[in-house]
């Protein structure tokens, strides 16, 4: 039965950054970059992975130079793939990949590293199969299609540019 609670019980960690996600996106970049530091400096190098992939996600988005928001999304995408790694990665965070990747190629943009950006745009688009037809997956596949076009690497318009890419609830 404690086992069950435990794994119905909300994540404290994940609430919490939640909770300086919405101070983010009201306005506050710099409070939220501190309170971000301070729970990453709690979480440490080696606790969980799920804690430290969305933590430097969204630390990445926190920071005023690409070069660092570059390292912070390499953080997210590192932490990912330990816990794919153990064999996790599906279940927790394969939904996760696309946005790293995409976050990827957007650093990348910035940096004027338009191979690299290529290399992880179509990541993205390979990842994005595991996207629901929900905002967050219309969102993600928006923003992939718009650096596409950025980048020249979209289709032409018209028809479905997702094809058989995108998932159809059944």
């Amino acid at each position: 039965m404690a086992e069950r609670q435990e794994q119905t019980a909300p994540d404290a960690v994940l609430t919490r950054i939640g909770q300086v996600v919405m101070l983010h996106h009201g306005g506050d970049r710099e409070e939220a970059r501190r309170r971000l530091l301070d729970l990453w400096a709690e979480v440490g190098q080696d606790g969980d992975p799920v804690h430290r992939c969305t933590l430097a996600h969204y630390l990445a988005d926190t920071q005023d130079d690409p070069s660092d928001e570059l390292a912070w999304d390499l953080r997210a995408l590192s932490a990912a793939e330990e816990l794919a790694a153990d064999g996790e990665g599906p279940t927790a965070l394969h939904s996760f990949y696309p946005s790293l990747h995409l976050n990827l190629a957007t650093d990348y943009v910035k940096l004027g590293h338009s191979e690299a950006a290529r290399i992880h745009l179509r990541r993205a688009r390979g990842a994005a199969v595991t996207l629901t037809d929900d905002s967050y997956g219309d969102g993600v596949r928006a923003a992939i299609i718009r650096l596409e076009l950025r980048l020249g690497e979209a289709d032409p318009p018209g028809g479905d540019p997702w094809g058989p890419v995108r998932r159809r609830p059944t």
